[in-house]
């Protein structure tokens, strides 16, 4: 296997790295573990979860090899490696990173990966109400196995079944019962993590700044984590799911009007989002802007039909449009499987499509006003592929404390808006053209949303808002965007990261820098 590394610096970086591990595992390391560019499965592993395809065209850098530890004790040995040998990682749970920081290194190279995909085990106990589950499971996994136990326990976190768990809790985890229960981040009560040390720790060993960092502050900064202990929520045996489209000839933009003003006041059991398209629905099969109003309510259409008609009946929803399901359904409704799709696909580990894409999120505060909504309409029908998301808030997102773990957005906030816009190749010139579009319309879009900062979701990830500098990050370069993921809780992310990891072993394009302000000014 060594000799199928690239050139004779890739043979004896893995070479050490091998030795080192040898020496650090407490348990066997097979070679089949390994990847490097020259081996016949290295491309297949990089691609296997990677979802953003921008990130795995010829001219990204590419990892001198890939490792698939099959335990914590070869995770705790990578991280002693890297540390040791001065090998810069990159850790990846699920793929889903928006920038692909979790398989790809601009800044830094070389670089290897450490592809969690192997550890994969989930433990539910029904009678505690809790489940461990380790990283690089997907959520969809955790799903299937909590209702493979019961059908009035559930789990609050995303609508994607393909997500890393390990990665998208540790942003904070949005999904269709944040409203009632708050986001996958609020439901860990334990984790499992290896820190720049290379010890492995629980919550009681790691003490509770780092277990309050590392619940929302975004992946890749204080460790890898390996497993966490997430708390169940009791779900109905029967929930509603409906999914309601208007095209803009049927009046789209003063329903969206009314939706804004309601979706966060709304019973807490009911999640309304908005998918904002395109669709050859218009007069004469005329390219048109649709609203497909998209929700998930926790109990029967008779009681979902008495909410949305006291505080909702512009929307026109009828008992022919509600779906009652069992809830692992709904999560297969929402994944956009079809409707006799068995659960058992959620075990399937693959996404359901790849593209080339560019996001971004915004924080909404305060209705978005016809007019803007009609000029918003304008440049959605310039695009190809653009999707534009909304997803309400309330309920108790609004009542958590901003402080209470490190994602910070919280009271205050009615929506939020996903910019998206997708494109099927790997034409540089065109994915310029695709980005360009989406910065025009996050320019437009400034005066109506958060300010001070204009707050984004670290899930979310967005390098036009700046990055770190390889080996000089400083603290004030960082808080341009870190203000704006963690607010006020940046400071405090600061400080446990020099506590924790003083040395940046964990560091990528937008990872915590270890320096604080008052140090980064006493050195001026």
């Amino acid at each position: 296997l060594l000799l199928s590394a690239s050139g004779t610096t890739s043979i004896s970086v893995l070479d050490n790295f091998i030795k080192c591990l040898t020496i650090n595992s407490e348990v066997y390391i097979p070679f089949s573990n390994f990847y490097t560019p020259n081996n016949s499965s290295f491309l297949s592993v990089l691609e296997s979860s990677a979802q953003n395809l921008r990130y795995l065209v010829p001219s990204m850098p590419k990892p001198e090899f890939i490792f698939t530890p099959l335990n914590e004790s070869h995770v705790r040995a990578a991280v002693i490696c890297s540390r040791d040998l001065r090998i810069h990682l990159r850790i990846r749970s699920g793929g889903h990173d928006y920038e692909g920081l979790s398989y790809v290194s601009q800044i830094e190279t070389p670089f290897f990966l450490l592809d969690l995909a192997k550890l994969r085990s989930i433990e539910v106990d029904i009678n505690d109400n809790t489940a461990w589950v380790q990283a690089g499971a997907t959520i969809g996994e955790l799903y299937y196995r909590i209702a493979e136990k019961s059908n009035t326990q559930g789990f609050t976190a995303g609508l994607c079944p393909s997500v890393g768990s390990g990665g998208h809790i540790t942003g904070g985890g949005y999904g269709t019962m944040m409203r009632k229960y708050g986001l996958g981040a609020d439901n860990v009560v334990d984790a499992r993590i290896v820190d720049a040390s290379g010890r492995i720790l629980d919550r009681e060993a790691m003490g509770e700044d780092l277990f309050w960092a590392i619940r929302g502050g975004g992946g890749g900064s204080f460790g890898i984590i390996l497993a966490w202990k997430v708390k169940l929520v009791p779900v109905p045996a029967t929930v509603t799911v409906f999914t309601v489209s208007k095209t803009l000839e049927q009046g789209a933009t003063k329903i969206l009007y009314k939706w804004q003003q309601v979706a966060d006041k709304l019973d807490e059991d009911l999640f309304i989002r908005v998918i904002i398209q395109l669709a050859n629905a218009g007069p004469k099969g005329k390219k048109t802007v649709t609203t497909s109003y998209n929700a998930l309510f926790l109990g029967d259409s008779e009681r979902l039909l008495q909410v949305i008609h006291k505080r909702f009946p512009e929307l026109g929803l009828t008992r022919n449009d509600c779906i009652e399901t069992s809830w692992i359904r709904s999560v297969l409704y929402f994944a956009g499987y079809p409707n006799n799709t068995e659960p058992e696909i959620l075990l399937d580990v693959q996404s359901l499509g790849k593209n080339y894409f560019k996001a971004k999120l915004d924080f909404v505060q305060e209705p978005v006003p016809e007019t803007v909504l009609e000029g918003l309409w304008k440049m959605v029908l310039e695009e190809d592929i653009p999707i534009i998301l909304w997803n309400p808030y309330g309920g108790i997102m609004s009542k958590i404390s901003e402080s209470e773990i490190a994602f910070p957005h919280r009271k205050g906030n009615i929506f939020t808006i996903q910019y998206m816009n997708a494109w099927k190749d790997g034409d540089e010139k065109n994915g310029t053209k695709h980005i360009g579009w989406i910065r025009r319309l996050y320019d437009y879009m400034a005066p109506y949303v958060s300010m001070f900062p204009r707050a984004a979701y670290v899930n979310y990830r967005d390098l036009d808002l700046g990055i770190n500098k390889k080996f000089n990050t400083s603290y004030t370069e960082a808080s341009a965007w870190g203000t704006k993921y963690f607010k006020d809780n940046f400071n405090r992310l600061v400080r446990v990261k020099i506590k924790v990891d003083p040395d940046n072993i964990f560091r990528h394009e937008q990872s915590i820098p270890p320096v604080p302000l008052k140090l980064e000014h006493s050195t001026a």
